[in-house]
């Protein structure tokens, strides 16, 4: 029987890390650290996720700007207040809530943000410093993985690693990070042919596709560590993951639940982002 990453509880120790971090950050500069969050269209579930963050920042001491844009937004008027954003002092992320409104083109808007600010860390920028292998932003549901992978004890270094999924938002930088820990990465997608035999051969399996119980328990190599990105609202109401959760924890070592296990992570990451920005920037600042 696997045991169960918790993601809530995990992600509450980061929020209180975070919240040292802040306090010391206020007490060196005078200011705390300033998130923006930007939504654009009427999603629901994309709101009820921003005021998720938003609410995280408050706990943690930082500022909040949230805004609110119509499905009728135009591109100018998107790209005006990221520009507006990139200038601001108070500003040090920048959060553009995806998926957007068919008219506007995403790529447009994040190579707009200001690098130091894109706490999403899709900006080209920061997706390049991630495949150099130098520091900076890295995305933070990729970050949020690697910190539960972090919690098992166990050493990614030649371990099989499957990551299933090659989105830019989680499964490619998933792939690069684990490559940074020197595990052995094998991508998988929806053009793998003879998926069950990648899965069964992997140490580590990282689901990513956003289809409810694709990977079957029994593909599960016994004592693997399986981390579930994966989440899907059925017909009854009822979450699912992207692994059969039930037969999946009698075969694995470690496995993290859905809900309460990546999810929480990936808000807690968003917030050591900013706080990661705003050292940044205080820095460059300073130096300058």
């Amino acid at each position: 029987m696997a045991t169960l990453l918790d993601g809530k509880a995990l992600a509450q120790r980061v929020r209180a890390e975070t919240k040292i971090a802040v306090a010391r950050f206020v007490s060196q500069h005078g200011y705390a650290p300033g998130l923006a969050t930007v939504v654009i269209g009427d999603d629901p579930v994309s709101r009820v996720y921003v005021g998720t963050k938003e609410k995280a920042c408050r706990e943690v001491g930082m500022q909040s700007f949230g805004y609110r844009l119509p499905t009728t937004t135009s591109i100018n008027e998107a790209l005006a207040l990221v520009h507006e954003l990139n200038a601001r002092s108070d500003v040090q992320g920048i959060l553009i809530q995806l998926p957007l409104p068919p008219h506007l083109d995403k790529t447009v808007l994040i190579e707009a943000l200001a690098p130091d600010k894109d706490v999403d860390a899709l900006h080209p920028w920061n997706q390049g410093k991630l495949l150099l292998g130098e520091e900076g932003l890295r995305p933070c549901t990729p970050s949020g993985v690697m910190r539960l992978l972090e919690e098992t004890g166990v050493s990614l270094a030649g371990k099989r690693a499957v990551v299933i999924g090659r989105s830019l938002l989680v499964g490619k930088p998933m792939a690069l990070m684990l490559l940074e820990q020197n595990a052995t990465v094998t991508s998988c997608h929806s053009y793998t042919e003879h998926l069950a035999e990648e899965v069964h051969r992997a140490d580590i399996v990282v689901a990513a596709i956003g289809h409810p119980e694709t990977i079957k328990g029994a593909w599960i190599k016994d004592g693997a560590i399986v981390i579930d990105v994966g989440i899907s609202r059925l017909a009854d109401g009822s979450l699912k993951g992207d692994v059969e959760f039930t037969v999946a924890q009698e075969r694995a070592a470690f496995i993290t639940p859905v809900p309460g296990g990546v999810g929480p992570m990936t808000v807690a990451m968003l917030l050591t982002n900013t706080m990661k920005a705003a050292e940044t920037q205080a820095q460059k600042a300073g130096s300058s």
